[in-house]
């Protein structure tokens, strides 16, 4: 197929293929098997288009996820646009370690949880729609992000309580209550870093989703163990996705503010997940 051939020459072929897949499934509706049985079916001249128009984006290392503005997280497909990062597949495992701790937990259960950067909303919507009985506030700095959570939500027909809310600005915590857990996947890739990841990340995800200053690389996880002296409840959890450079520093930031703190690995064997309890 010539779509993919294109695509191939910026992308290696597993991921090229992937692609023209998922691209000719948003625009005829059929999956790969589907249209294999119907091969011999042209297009229509509006599709043909739209196919064209889809290949000049990703030839300029557009992600798919932002050329067809979905993606899928936790069995749900998410809008998604350049004002929020796309849902990564680690960020699904730090979510099922809440899921898994939220209903392994005899005792009185979490119900109010307070997302911290939640951009495209995967994480709040991911929680409430698998966990019964819970409250979720989701806050994010960008005011662009916060309406594209707040598309998610209604679209996935979930309740989220959305703010536009600077996290860093310690004055903004005032309108913020106590919280039985706290989430977040916040910015933690220093900049100096930045030269060293690919285009469609660095010329097209939102730079306040993924960056901190090179000389506080843990600043957001300081913020949250301050944050959760007073906002989060005796023996409430902090649930935070790292950079598998930082785990260890990052689980020092929560044990040196009071809190006993754990670093669990992905599925590639990196640590990239921290949880901390209030002691």
């Amino acid at each position: 197929m010539l779509f993919t051939q294109k695509l191939k020459m910026i992308y290696e072929d597993r991921e090229a293929e992937n692609i023209s897949d998922w691209v000719f499934e948003k625009v005829t509706g059929l999956k790969r098997w589907e249209r294999r049985e119907n091969q011999y079916q042209q297009l229509e001249e509006n599709q043909s288009n739209q196919i064209e128009i889809y290949l000049e984006e990703l030839l300029q290392h557009k992600p798919v996820q932002y050329v067809l503005n979905e993606a899928w997280f936790y069995k749900m497909k998410f809008f998604v646009d350049e004002n929020v990062l796309i849902p990564r597949p680690e960020t699904e495992e730090l979510v099922e370690w809440v899921i898994s701790d939220f209903k392994n937990q005899k005792d009185s259960k979490p119900t109010n949880i307070l997302d911290i950067g939640s951009g495209s909303g995967c994480i709040s919507i991911a929680l409430k729609n698998e966990l019964t009985g819970i409250n979720v506030t989701a806050i994010d700095v960008s005011k662009k992000a916060v309406a594209v959570a707040e598309q998610n939500a209604q679209r996935l027909k979930v309740n989220i309580h959305f703010l536009q809310i600077n996290f860093l600005n310690e004055n903004e915590w005032r309108s913020l209550p106590i919280y039985d857990s706290i989430i977040s996947n916040p910015p933690y890739i220093p900049m100096i870093e930045k030269e060293m990841l690919s285009k469609n990340v660095t010329e097209f995800e939102p730079d306040v989703a993924l960056f901190v200053e090179n000389n506080d690389p843990t600043i957001f996880y300081k913020k949250i163990a301050a944050f959760a002296k007073d906002h989060l409840k005796k023996d409430g959890k902090i649930y935070v996705e790292t950079h598998e450079e930082y785990a260890k520093e990052v689980k020092a930031v929560f044990e040196n503010a009071g809190y006993s703190a754990e670093i669990k690995k992905d599925i590639y064997g990196k640590e990239r997940m921290v949880r901390g309890k209030k002691v």
